[in-house]
């Protein structure tokens, strides 16, 4: 073999390790771990949601021992919902996205109704730690909205390379056990307009 078709080889490999390395056989499994991420971030701000109810359920429980109803509910909402679990391995499975978002939406309505019954204890609305872990609930709730924006979006493009051209000839071929990951949907109650009442 001589030193010019050794050349010609190797820029044919160069040329062909480039023209392959652009077309996207990278793009799946990037974007795979980066909705796998973005869930992760979800995870995490719902766990931070979650360690927070103990706190303001006991605080709550000091001035409105009355309501052990509305007490109990948000206690077990979250076992449930913090018993509920949808890992990277499960992000697949709509089903369990299904559970998982009902078991969020049932502490989010318990958390909601114990907001409402402290608007009849005026010495709870204005007790600092009260404030202070309303605040923080406050601002997690509004973490998961943006985090739960940033998995659908993150779900929405990995979804969308398994069936656009030229990821789907990865898909079809190298990548042909990889499975559209579940999406985030708003919960039923969610698609109803509230009441209201004067």
């Amino acid at each position: 073999m001589s030193l010019m078709t050794r050349w010609r080889a190797l820029a044919v490999a160069i040329v062909a390790g480039l023209s392959l390395s652009g077309c996207g056989y990278n793009t799946i499994p990037t974007l795979e771990e980066n909705a796998k991420a973005k869930w992760s971030d979800v995870q995490s701000q719902y766990q931070r949601r979650a360690d927070l109810i103990p706190n303001l359920v006991a605080t709550v429980q000091g001035y409105a021992k009355q309501e052990k109803d509305v007490l109990t509910s948000v206690v077990e909402a979250r076992a449930k919902a913090t018993s509920v679990k949808v890992d990277a391995s499960t992000l697949t499975d709509p089903e369990k996205m299904k559970q998982f978002q009902e078991a969020q939406a049932q502490l989010t309505g318990a958390l909601g109704r114990l907001m409402v019954i402290s608007e009849a204890y005026p010495d709870l609305k204005s007790n600092q730690n009260f404030l202070a872990l309303q605040s923080q609930l406050e601002g997690t709730e509004n973490r998961i909205n943006v985090a739960r924006r940033d998995y659908i979006e993150a779900v929405r493009e990995f979804n969308t390379s398994l069936r656009t051209f030229p990821t789907l000839l990865w898909a079809k071929t190298f990548f042909s056990g990889t499975k559209p990951m579940a999406e985030f949907t708003a919960n039923e109650a969610a698609q109803t307009a509230p009441q209201v009442r004067f």
